[in-house]
């Protein structure tokens, strides 16, 4: 039976329905309510824009973009977007997609957090940042149809959301904050840890091994 949510489809195929429980028997509650409220924003968002963008594959980028913030994904060495990136990548391709769209998934995936940038790539990497820049922050909430908002936070509750989200962001990179370093995940880090002290541009710039 189709699940239709503010007017948006949750796509059916295999590779969602295997994604969706995958990804809902790994990550917390707090984290699957976010990572499906970011599909339905950021489709609520294609389509004020006009917007072509596969559901599908907006579907799979916003359902693992969190995925890098918890085990067994994420890895000490990286930044916690290339984490869920690589596991969905590998699971487009896994599922009978072509490279192309296993691309953009990751890259979809990858800049999620990145400012300015994605609005001006993709209609699929702009569709799942904006979808993440409502949820999270607010940002293009006064653009949607309030009556909509409402139907996808009934369906999938923020709760404690303003409280738990910061926690788990941390959780996710305290083991490995030194992959924060020019990015807006740095800011989770210093707030949580305010010990940690991470060498800024300058300074990089003046440890180079360079003699002037």
């Amino acid at each position: 039976m189709d699940e239709l949510i503010a007017g948006i489809a949750v796509p059916q195929s295999a590779a969602a329905t295997q994604a969706t429980r995958l990804v809902e028997a790994t990550l917390s509650p707090m984290l699957f309510h976010h990572s499906r409220r970011v599909f339905f924003f950021g489709s609520l968002h294609a389509a004020a824009r006009h917007l072509e963008v596969d559901s599908d594959l907006l579907y799979l980028a916003s359902i693992f973009h969190d995925t890098g913030l918890v085990a067994p994904f994420a890895e000490p060495a990286q930044r916690f977007e290339i984490d869920g990136a690589d596991k969905a990548r590998r699971f487009v391709l896994e599922h009978g997609f072509d490279d192309g769209s296993a691309d953009a998934v990751w890259q979809a995936i990858a800049l999620h957090t990145t400012p300015e940038i994605p609005s001006r790539m993709t209609p699929l990497i702009a569709a799942t940042n904006l979808g993440v820049l409502t949820d999270v922050v607010g940002v293009g909430l006064d653009a949607l149809d309030p009556r909509l908002v409402e139907q996808v936070v009934a369906r999938h509750p923020r709760d404690d959301f303003k409280s738990e989200f910061p926690r788990a962001y941390f959780e996710g990179q305290k083991h490995r904050p030194a992959t924060t370093y020019g990015t807006v995940n740095a800011d989770v880090v210093r707030h949580f840890m305010p010990e940690y002290h991470a060498a800024g541009m300058i300074q990089r710039i003046h440890d180079a091994p360079w003699t002037g």
